[in-house]
């Protein structure tokens, strides 16, 4: 069973930034792909980046230029690096893993993916 751990949430003022972890364990093949979805109060779900094994990543345009996506694999962690924070930018931060293709973190039937507990990001001044 994927387990993951996100942390590094918080409250920082627009502009600022932010960089979440995600431990990933407890899986006997790598993930297909990993990701960060966020979901805004009285909003849906929305993708933000994505990162293959193979390394491939992308992100959202609504965070295009201001979002970074990385891994350690020695470490097994997933890293979002978030510059220029906004306030629309506030919402609970969830990592997400894949176990097969396609890459369901940007959009597509999330029903297969494996999630962490969230880590809250709120952006005010």
């Amino acid at each position: 069973q994927v387990r993951l751990v996100e942390s590094g949430g918080g409250s920082v003022q627009p502009g600022g930034s932010l960089r979440l972890s995600c431990e990933v364990s407890g899986y006997t093949k790598r993930p297909y792909c990993m990701g960060w979805v966020r979901q805004a109060p009285g909003k849906g779900r929305e993708g933000v980046a994505r990162l293959t094994a193979a390394g491939s990543w992308l992100t959202a345009d609504s965070v295009k230029d201001r979002f970074t996506i990385t891994q350690d694999l020695a470490k097994n962690l997933l890293y979002l690096q978030m510059d220029n924070l906004r306030s629309d930018d506030s919402a609970m931060y969830y990592c997400t893993a894949v176990p097969q293709a396609p890459c369901t973190v940007l959009g597509g039937d999330m029903s297969r993916n494996y999630w962490g507990q969230g880590t809250q990001v709120t952006v005010s001044s």
